[in-house]
């Protein structure tokens, strides 16, 4: 079993139940699913770059992503329908724990000059998103194979009712947010 996830149903459900007086373990805020996009804008002139992309997220979170492409055309950036422009993967379950634990215990400590995140990046239904500007922060992925450095971003999607909950919950599982 996933560590976090051991943590969260022994301990973290306790202290929810306690801070806001629940009645039924059901209607606690639970994660729901983490979606991690890479948006690979340079694309539209080197298709290796998505090749590329979709290899390192596949190493990053061990699940092979779907390619996404163009909704419409525009002109000025030099885009048509259907061009791939980007790739995202979905986790669910195990593998979103594992990856959310792996996020919190390793990759957020080893950006440079890492003071927390940001408590204010949530969107009123309790979702919270985080960007990271490279992907070599991630011990998978080594520095040597890496040609180009591309950003991704985390949300993460939780059944919450409110933003404080869900950054309630995020704290108790371990995400480190910097104090106000």
């Amino acid at each position: 079993m996933a560590r976090l996830l051991d943590k969260y149903q022994k301990q973290v459900v306790q202290q929810l139940i306690k801070k806001f007086n629940y009645k039924n373990k059901l209607s606690l805020p639970k994660l729901q699913k983490i979606v991690v996009n890479m948006g690979v804008g340079r694309a539209v002139d080197n298709k290796k770059l998505i090749e590329e992309a979709t290899k390192h997220l596949t190493i990053v979170t061990g699940q092979k992503p779907l390619v996404t492409v163009a909704k419409k055309a525009i002109a000025g950036f030099k885009l048509r329908k259907g061009q791939a422009i980007g790739c995202k993967v979905t986790l669910r379950g195990k593998r979103m724990f594992e990856f959310l634990d792996r996020l919190i215990s390793i990759v957020l400590p080893r950006i440079r000059d890492f003071r927390g995140i940001s408590p204010k990046a949530f969107d009123g239904r309790g979702n919270y998103t985080l960007g990271l500007t490279e992907q070599i922060v991630f011990p998978e992925i080594s520095i040597e194979n890496v040609e180009f450095v591309q950003g991704m971003d985390i949300t993460i999607v939780i059944s919450g009712n409110s933003n404080e909950q869900s950054c309630e919950l995020l704290k108790l599982l371990g995400m480190p947010f910097k104090s106000e």
